[in-house]
C-alpha cells in the first residue's frame, strides 16, 4: 500500500471500523482478569478458560514483527515491548506486531482449534495500556488480525506493504472519541466506574490508530453495538482527506451496507442467545427475576428495574384484562452497577405503587410496546419523580437514557423492565428497542412459566392444606402432633394423610392413610376416603368393621381405588390400643417405662380396594406416657434400599427422647429424611399416650326410674365439688338431668350407666342405655311437651354426639371452661 500522498492511491482506513477487537484486561499477578468475545475469536479461548490463566499462556505469538521485513520468520517470545508490558515493567503504552500460531488453514477469526492441525502462522496487531488505579487491572491490550485487514484490502496476507499500530491524541481526529463512547460495552463483566477509569487512561496515554502510512492513520473502533455509525465516521474522515487530495469521496457500495447490517444483527443476535442461556434455569419466580435482571447488566444497561402485576407475584394466576392508572406494581428486583446501596432507599425492592397515564410506564403497559427515551429530560425527571414521596430520584435518572420493555405472555403484560444507561454510554436506539423486545418477549416467556409453575404450586398446596384436617394437640387422655411433607419429584399433591375422631368414652381414633399415586386424582380419592373414615368412625364402629366398610366403598367407587390405611382406637380409661391394619406399614410403639421402641406386629391385610379379603383386630395393652408412632412409607421408603432399612432407622429415631412431641416429630424427619432418593410424600402422625388417672373417672349405674334423674343430678354436683369444678355445676346438671329422663324413658328396663371424666379444663359426661334406638334433633313448638332436651344440650354444651354401642348407645356431651361473667 502506499503512502497517502497528493494525487496518489490513498490507504482505506474504513476497514478498521469494521475489525473486530480483541480486549484482554490482566491484573498484577500477570492473570487474565477479563476476555471479551473478540478475544475468543482471535486467540481461540473461551472465557471460561482465559479468566485467571497466566497472560502469557493465552497469547501465543511468536515474536515481534520487524517493520519493513518480507520474511517475518518465527520468534519464541511475545514480543519484548508486549512481553515487558506483561511483566509490568514499564508505565507508558506499547503497540506492535506479532505472529499467531493456529491450526493450518483456518483464520485466527474463526476462534477455533482442531486438535492436532498443522500450525499456521497469522499477523496480529496489538496495543498495550499500563493501568493505574484503586481496581486490580494493571494492563489492557487490544488486539486485532491484520490478516483480515490485508484480505479486505484485496490482497494476500503478509503483502501488505505497511499496517502497524499506533499512538495519537485523542483529539486529533474528528469523532474519534468513538472508542471511548463504547470501550465500556466490550467490557461487559466490568463496572461503569471501572470501564470509565480505563477509558479515561487510554485518552491520557495516547488513542489507538492504525497507520498505513506516516501520513494516513485511522482511529480503531470496536465492532459492537451499532458498526453502521462507526463505519460512516470513519467513511466521513476518508472522504474529508479523499476531497482535500483531490480525489472524489468513495461511494458506500450496497455489499458493504450489508456487511455492516449482518454485523451488527449477529452481534445482538449472541447477545439475546446468551442472555437466553443464562435465565429459565429455574421454575422459581423469585430466581428467575433475578436471572432476567443480572442477566442485561452490565452487558446491555447500567440499571434494570423489574415491575411485575401484584397478582403475578402473590401467584394468583393469570391477570385479566388491560392494565390501567389503578393497577399496582410490585418491584421485584433492581439490580445496577452504581456504588452498592445507592438504589436502596429510594426505590426499595418490595414496594408496590401505580403508575398514572402521563408516564413512559404506562404507555408501555398499556400499547404493550417498547417505549424509548433518548435522553430523559429535566421535565419528565419530574414527572417521574413525583410519583415517588418524599423521595428524589431525580438524581439516579436525569439525563440517563431510558427504554422500557413490555413483559408479555400470551398478549397479556405480565410487568415491565426500566432500562438505564449512564452518561457516558451511548444512548438508547432503534436497533436497542428492537433488541430490547426481543429480550423481553424471551424474558416474558420465562417468567411466564415460573409464574405458572408458582400458580400450580400454590393451587397444589390450598388443595393439599384443605383436605388434611387441623388436628386439635390435646384429646382426651393423649397429645398429638403430626407432620405433611408434600413430594419432592412427584408433584405436591399426593394421597397421604393423617387424621384423629373424638369417640364416646373418652377414646380417641387415630388414623393414617396412603393412596396410591400421585397427583390430583389421588388427592381426590384421598379426600373421599378420609370424609368416609371420619363419617364411619363417628358410628363407633370397630377397627376391623371400619375397614371392610372402607373397602367395599373403595370398590363401588371405581376399580383404580387402592389405598393402605392403618385405623387405632385408643381407650384412655382402659390404657388399650385397638389396631387393624389394611397393607400399611406397622406402628412404633415406644415405651415410656424403658424407652424401647418396637414394630408392633399386626396382621397385614389387603390394601383398601382389593376386596374380599378380611380383616383383624388385635389389643395392645399399653401404659401411660407411652408413644406411638404412625407414618405413610415414603418417610422411610428409598429407591434402591431395602425398606426394612428405613423401618430399624424409624423405631431408632422414634426413641430418641425429646423436650416436646413437635421437636420428636422434627428428629424423625431429619433422621430419615437426610437419606435422599425420597420422592413420596409423607404423613406422619405422633400420639403420647397419657391414659386417664382412676381419680379423674366417676361412674354410676342407675336404675330404670324417673326418680334417679334427681339422684343422678346430686351425684354429678357432689363430684364436681370434689374435682373443684363447681363453676360447671349448673349447667352439667340441667345437661345430665335431660339425658338421663331420655334414657330412663326410652330404656328397655335393663340399666342406665352415667359416667363423667375429668380431662384438663374440660368436662365430659356419658350416659348409655340399652335402647338402639338414636336420639335426634327435634323442633319444639311452643305446646310441644317433648323434644327440648337435645336443644337444650346442643346450645349450652361445647360439644355432643350419640353413637351405637354393642349393648345399646351413648350419648354424651363435653363442657369447656366458663366463660368469663358466668358463674
Amino acid at each position: 500500500m502506499e503512502s497517502g500522498t497528493p494525487g496518489g492511491p490513498v490507504a482505506q482506513p474504513a476497514t478498521a471500523g469494521r475489525i473486530p477487537l480483541a480486549v484482554v484486561v490482566i491484573d498484577g499477578a500477570g492473570a487474565v482478569s477479563h476476555w471479551s468475545t473478540g478475544a475468543r475469536k482471535l486467540f481461540g479461548y473461551s472465557r471460561e478458560e482465559a479468566v485467571g490463566s497466566p497472560a502469557g499462556d493465552l497469547l501465543p505469538v511468536s515474536g515481534a514483527i520487524p517493520e519493513g521485513h518480507a520474511d517475518f520468520g518465527v520468534y519464541d517470545g511475545l514480543g519484548p515491548d508486549l512481553e515487558t508490558s506483561l511483566d509490568g515493567r514499564i508505565s507508558y503504552p506499547s503497540a506492535g506486531r506479532a505472529r499467531l500460531s493456529v491450526p493450518g488453514g483456518l483464520s485466527a477469526s474463526d476462534g477455533l482449534f482442531a486438535p492436532g492441525a498443522e500450525l499456521h502462522r497469522v499477523d496480529v496487531l496489538w496495543w498495550a495500556y499500563p493501568l493505574v488505579g484503586p481496581g486490580p487491572e494493571r494492563l489492557l491490550v487490544l488486539a486485532a488480525d491484520a490478516d483480515r485487514l490485508a484480505g479486505e484490502e484485496g490482497r494476500e496476507p503478509g503483502q501488505v506493504e505497511r499496517i502497524a499500530p499506533g499512538f495519537a491524541l485523542h483529539t486529533d481526529f474528528p469523532g474519534a472519541d468513538d472508542l471511548a463512547r463504547r470501550l465500556p460495552e466490550i467490557l461487559p463483566s466490568m463496572s461503569v466506574g471501572e470501564s470509565s477509569r480505563i477509558v479515561a487512561q487510554i485518552l491520557e496515554l495516547g488513542y489507538p490508530v492504525l497507520e498505513f502510512s506516516k501520513q494516513d492513520r485511522v482511529p480503531v473502533t470496536p465492532d459492537w453495538g451499532v458498526p453502521r455509525r462507526a463505519e460512516r465516521g470513519a467513511r466521513r474522515l476518508r472522504d474529508r482527506r479523499a476531497t482535500a487530495d483531490g480525489i472524489s469521496p468513495e461511494l458506500e457500495t450496497p455489499d458493504e451496507s450489508e456487511d455492516l447490517e449482518y454485523a451488527a444483527v449477529r452481534e445482538r443476535l449472541e447477545f439475546l442467545n446468551e442472555v437466553s442461556g443464562r435465565i429459565g434455569s429455574s421454575l422459581d419466580l423469585s430466581r428467575t427475576i433475578i436471572e432476567v435482571s443480572r442477566a442485561v447488566v452490565p452487558r446491555f444497561t447500567d440499571v434494570a428495574g423489574t415491575y411485575l402485576r401484584e397478582q403475578v407475584v402473590a401467584g394468583e394466576g393469570f391477570p385479566e384484562g388491560p392494565p390501567d392508572e389503578t393497577t399496582m406494581w410490585h418491584r421485584v428486583a433492581v439490580e445496577h452497577t452504581d456504588e452498592p446501596g445507592r438504589w436502596d432507599d429510594v426505590v426499595p425492592v418490595g414496594e408496590s405503587m401505580p403508575f398514572p397515564s402521563h408516564t413512559p410506564f404506562f404507555q408501555c403497559m398499556t400499547s404493550g410496546d417498547p417505549v424509548l427515551v433518548p435522553r430523559i429530560t429535566e421535565e419528565m425527571g419530574n414527572a417521574i419523580a413525583s410519583q415517588f414521596e418524599k423521595r428524589d430520584i431525580r438524581p439516579l435518572i436525569n439525563h440517563r437514557s431510558m427504554l422500557v420493555v413490555p413483559l408479555k405472555a400470551r398478549n397479556v403484560v405480565l410487568g415491565f423492565m426500566i432500562l438505564l444507561r449512564h452518561r457516558e454510554r451511548p444512548v438508547f436506539n432503534d436497533m436497542d428497542r428492537v433488541t430490547g423486545a426481543e429480550l423481553a418477549a424471551r424474558a416474558g416467556l420465562v417468567l411466564d412459566n415460573a409464574r405458572m409453575y408458582t400458580y400450580q404450586e400454590s393451587v397444589a398446596d390450598t388443595l393439599q392444606d384443605s383436605m388434611l384436617p387441623h388436628i386439635e394437640p390435646r384429646m382426651t387422655g393423649c397429645d398429638i402432633a403430626t407432620r405433611y411433607l408434600p413430594g419432592t419429584l412427584l408433584g405436591r399433591v399426593g394421597g397421604d394423610w393423617f387424621d384423629s375422631v373424638k369417640l364416646p368414652g373418652s377414646r380417641t381414633a387415630l388414623v393414617v392413610g396412603d393412596v396410591m399415586g400421585h397427583g390430583l386424582n389421588s388427592a381426590a380419592m384421598m379426600g373421599q376416603l378420609r370424609t368416609a373414615v371420619q363419617t364411619m368412625a363417628a358410628l363407633d364402629l370397630p377397627p376391623a368393621q371400619l375397614l371392610r366398610n372402607l373397602d367395599d366403598l373403595a370398590q363401588r367407587l371405581g376399580e383404580h381405588y387402592l389405598a393402605t390405611c392403618l385405623y387405632a382406637i385408643y381407650d384412655p380409661i382402659a390404657s388399650e390400643l385397638h389396631l387393624a391394619n389394611a397393607g400399611h406399614i406397622p406402628p412404633v410403639l415406644v415405651r415410656a417405662e424403658d424407652g424401647r421402641s418396637e414394630l408392633l406386629e399386626l396382621p397385614t391385610g389387603a390394601p383398601i380396594g382389593v376386596g374380599g379379603v378380611p380383616f383383624e383386630a388385635v389389643t395392645v395393652p399399653v401404659a401411660p406416657g407411652d408413644r406411638l408412632l404412625m407414618c405413610t412409607d415414603g418417610l422411610v421408603e428409598v429407591r434402591g434400599e431395602d425398606i426394612g432399612v428405613g423401618l430399624a432407622t424409624l423405631t431408632e429415631s422414634a426413641a430418641h427422647p425429646a423436650a416436646s412431641m413437635d421437636d420428636a416429630c422434627d428428629t424423625i424427619i431429619r433422621a430419615l429424611n437426610t437419606r435422599g432418593g425420597r420422592k413420596d410424600d409423607v404423613a406422619l402422625l405422633m400420639a403420647r399416650l397419657n391414659g386417664v388417672a382412676d381419680e379423674d373417672v366417676a361412674s354410676w349405674r342407675l336404675a330404670v326410674d324417673p326418680s334417679e334423674v334427681s339422684r343422678a343430678r346430686d351425684l354429678v354436683r357432689g363430684q364436681l365439688i370434689t374435682w373443684s369444678r363447681e363453676a360447671l355445676s349448673e349447667t352439667a346438671e340441667l345437661l345430665v338431668s335431660e339425658l338421663v329422663t331420655n334414657a330412663v324413658r326410652h330404656s328397655r328396663g335393663r340399666r342406665v350407666e352415667l359416667r363423667i371424666v375429668r380431662s384438663g379444663a374440660t368436662l365430659i359426661c356419658e350416659v348409655e342405655d340399652d335402647d338402639h334406638t338414636l336420639p335426634t334433633l327435634l323442633s319444639a313448638g311452643p305446646g310441644d311437651e317433648f323434644g327440648r332436651g337435645l336443644r337444650i344440650v346442643s346450645v349450652l354444651a361445647k360439644e355432643w354426639g350419640t353413637s351405637r354401642t354393642t349393648a345399646g348407645k351413648t350419648v354424651w356431651f363435653e363442657l369447656g371452661p366458663p366463660r368469663k361473667g358466668r358463674a
